[in-house]
Formats: structure tokens, C-alpha cells, sequence
């Protein structure tokens, strides 16, 4: 068998590893998850004429997805610039860099929210100053989902006979949304499970608190127009100490070394593959644990078992609580700029 020869190193990483982890429970392994839309999104950009060869291409980010739209850049000959907070890792922040991208860090902030907000008015800054540049808006620009499409397909032809429910971390709703749009359209009815942190807004937690840390990746503090609230069928919010425990127990039980957002969406998918063995079930793994190992796996100690940790159900957003709190979404709409308390959008019953 021969094996594929690529032209770049981002179309060699750029689609998951499909594994079959249990009878009825898959991960689909992503080494960096959004470098399969952005290059989709650039080449689409690039084709209708949006961004010209040679433009520079810019973002907030503190995490894959600056890494992912410097491979990007670095494939099709473009600027790079992220807008980054002091957490970037010393490693991403290495390869960005020597990869071309001109990475600028704002100051440390108190909160998520003061951090999102202070980079996004930079990046507002840099336009007025240079009205050449393009700002790629990952949370706000549609085209981010287009990359899905294909990520789809290879789901739908790998996990077939029987229905399938996805589970992922939200985000800015690209991969999630993406995903299920594309799947729905290929394989019918498909239940979307939506994972979020607790301090996120979007979904209307942002009145909780972790006392471990927000797991920022896959949550907000700022509205993201990308996230479609009516794709989802349940929400559960994860504390950090029970995604740590998922991101161990995956490694330990199955020889996956993945983030943080990773355990907590195994966390949710383990419990919904034993509770529905009549469907399959895909969770998403973002990234590696590479980054991971002193805040989360060095603390391995620490992890709590899965068998012994379930969600409390809820069916209104005043009732949230850590650490693991569920709800039946119903895909109905939300407004995310509404109290959580009197925001009347979602209303459905208690997850089981």
C-alpha cells in the first residue's frame, strides 16, 4: 500500500484520526482540530477574490488556531499576525515565530472577558491603521465553517449503522456547528451534544465561577455570532477538576494523550455511549496534551474516576452548578446577551 504524499505539512495533519475507543464510542483525534477549515477558509478567500497573494491575515488567539492560521499562511504565501494574551505557551509561541507570524501579547488582564475584549480593540486599532489588513474573524465569519464539510464525510463513511450523536467542545461553534450541519445533511438525524466551561456566556453561565481555571478554549466571554444556538440537543457544562480527570482517565484507559477540552468531552461521551448503546457515539479531540502536562497531567494524582461522577440535570440556567451540570437544549434559541437568570430562550427539560 502506497502512502500519501503531501505537498504541505498542514495537509498531512489537517484531518482527524478516527478511533474506535469502545462498542458504540469513537474520537475523532485531531492533532491541531482548525487547521482543516482555515485552510479551507484561505483557499476560499483566496479564490472569490477577498484576500489578495501576498496579503496579511489576522486574528485573536492564544491557542490552535493561531497555529493554524500560521500553517495556513505559511502554505499560501501570506502575513501572518495574531493578537495574542501573555498565556501563549512558550512553545506555540516559538513555532509561530518561526514560522513568520508577527505575534503581538497584550497586558494580562483580570478576566477572560477584560483579555477577549482588550485584543479584539487592538485588533480594531491595527485596521484603522492599515485598512489592507485582513481580520479573519474565526468567531464571526461563516466561512470557518465550510471546513467541516470534508471532516464530515470521513466521519459518516467511518461510524455507520446506527444513529449518531456528536460531541464537542463549542467554542467559537465552528467545528461543532460545521460538523453538525454537514452530517445532518449526510446522515439524517444527528444529536449534537454542546460541551462548555463554566464562566462562559454562551450559553448563559457566565454567573458561575470555576475555581480551578476557565477552560477558555471552548467557551467565551464575548458573544460569538458563529455559534448557531438552535444546532444543539444538549448542553453539559464541565468543571476543570472533572476535565482532568476525563483527559487522565482517556490516557490511562485508552493511550490518548489530548487536551483538556478533550476530557471533559470524554467525560460526556463515555456516560452517553453506556447510557444509549443504541447509537454511536463521536466525541472531538481538539489537540494533544503537549501543552497540558504541568497544569493537568502532572496532577494525575488528583483525577477522580468517571464511573463515580455524574451530571446534575438541570432545566433552567438559574439551576447551574458545578462541576457538571446538563441540559436538555432542544436546539432552541438563545440570546446570549440576556441574563441568565430571566433569559427565557431555553427552557427545555432536565437532561437525563
Amino acid at each position: 500500500m502506497s502512502a500519501a504524499v503531501h505537498a504541505h505539512i498542514a495537509d498531512a495533519i489537517k484531518a482527524p484520526d478516527l478511533v474506535r475507543l469502545g462498542p458504540n464510542l469513537y474520537v475523532a483525534r485531531f492533532e491541531t482540530m482548525k487547521v482543516y477549515s482555515t485552510l479551507v477558509a484561505v483557499e476560499r478567500l483566496l479564490a472569490s477574490g477577498r484576500i489578495r497573494p501576498g496579503a496579511t491575515l489576522m486574528d485573536s488567539s492564544s491557542g490552535i488556531y493561531a497555529y493554524a492560521l500560521a500553517l495556513a499562511c505559511h502554505k499560501y504565501g501570506l502575513n501572518c499576525r495574531i493578537v495574542g494574551s501573555k498565556t501563549v505557551d512558550k512553545t506555540l509561541m516559538v513555532q509561530l515565530r518561526i514560522l513568520g507570524a508577527t505575534v503581538e501579547q497584550v497586558e494580562p488582564q483580570a478576566t477572560l472577558k477584560l483579555d477577549q475584549s482588550l485584543r479584539v480593540a487592538r485588533i480594531r486599532e491595527l485596521m484603522a491603521a492599515d485598512p489592507e489588513l485582513h481580520w479573519m474573524q474565526q468567531y464571526h465569519d461563516e466561512i470557518h465553517y465550510c471546513g467541516y464539510e470534508p471532516v464530515a464525510e470521513l466521519i459518516a463513511d467511518g461510524v455507520r449503522g446506527a444513529p449518531l450523536s456528536l460531541i464537542g467542545g463549542v467554542g467559537s461553534g465552528c467545528s461543532t456547528g460545521g460538523l453538525a450541519c454537514a452530517l445532518r445533511e449526510r446522515a439524517g438525524e444527528v444529536e449534537l451534544i454542546g460541551v462548555q466551561p463554566f464562566g462562559s456566556m454562551t450559553f448563559g453561565c457566565e454567573h458561575i465561577e470555576d475555581p480551578g481555571i476557565i477552560i477558555a478554549g471552548i467557551g467565551s466571554s464575548i458573544p460569538f455570532r458563529n455559534v448557531r444556538h438552535a444546532l444543539y440537543d444538549q448542553v453539559h457544562w464541565v468543571s476543570f477538576d472533572y476535565g482532568l480527570s476525563g483527559a487522565v482517565a482517556l490516557l490511562r484507559e485508552h493511550a490518548l494523550f489530548a487536551g483538556l477540552s478533550s476530557g471533559c468531552c470524554y467525560l460526556v461521551a463515555q456516560r452517553e455511549a453506556r447510557l444509549h448503546p443504541e447509537r454511536n457515539v463521536v466525541f472531538l479531540a481538539a489537540d494533544t496534551g503537549h501543552r497540558y502536562v504541568d497544569g493537568v497531567f502532572a496532577r494525575f494524582d488528583e483525577a477522580l474516576a468517571l464511573d463515580d461522577l455524574q451530571p446534575a440535570p438541570v432545566e433552567r440556567l438559574d439551576q447551574l452548578r458545578l462541576p457538571w451540570s446538563a441540559m436538555r437544549w432542544n436546539r432552541a434559541a438563545f440570546e446570549p446577551a440576556l441574563s441568565p437568570v430571566s433569559a427565557d430562550a431555553a427552557q427545555p427539560a432536565a437532561a437525563h
